[in-house]
């Protein structure tokens, strides 16, 4: 059976899950935020299979999230950098990686130690916050399209 693809939809997650949305393609996504760009590389940090892992790359490449670039003589060897496209997930990364170390923790329990590489300080929890700067919760939110009974019956079944 054909996955469905949400190209059309008015869900911008949705949309955006088309591209980056299997466990594979984050955690290549993520490993080229790491500094890696080679094929034998990546098939190494994440003991993906070949095949999975040219899937994933050529769908990366075609959405614009990693560019190939021909590197060594006569372009015989090929990596796969960021695109502005794909360093822009940098947050999507750091949210989930906050996520899954509250909600999921390392066996060790030990969370990875990010650090600003400027001044050497541990990131910030990340967080969503209005036009001045202020946390917002999921209960402080809502579409303006949706009238207040929509939002209720929304809030009622997340929360």
């Amino acid at each position: 059976m054909a996955r469905k693809r949400f190209d059309d939809s008015q869900c911008s997650v949705a949309r955006a899950l088309n591209e980056v949305g299997d466990w594979w393609s984050l955690l290549i996504v993520l490993q080229a935020m790491y500094g890696t760009r080679r094929f034998v590389d990546f098939q190494q940090e994440l003991g993906i299979a070949r095949n999975i892992l040219c899937d994933r790359l050529s769908r990366l490449v075609d959405n614009q999230v990693l560019r190939k670039v021909e590197v060594g003589e006569h372009g015989s060897r090929q990596e796969y950098r960021l695109t502005d496209k794909g360093r822009e997930l940098f947050p999507v990364v750091i949210a989930l990686r906050q996520w899954g170390d509250k909600w999921n923790p390392a066996p060790d329990g030990a969370p990875l130690n990010l650090r600003d590489r400027k001044t050497g300080r541990p990131i910030a929890p990340m967080s969503v916050e209005d036009a001045d700067g202020n946390p917002l919760t999921v209960r402080e939110v809502f579409l303006p399209e949706h009238t207040e009974s929509d939002t209720r019956k929304t809030d009622n079944k997340t929360g």
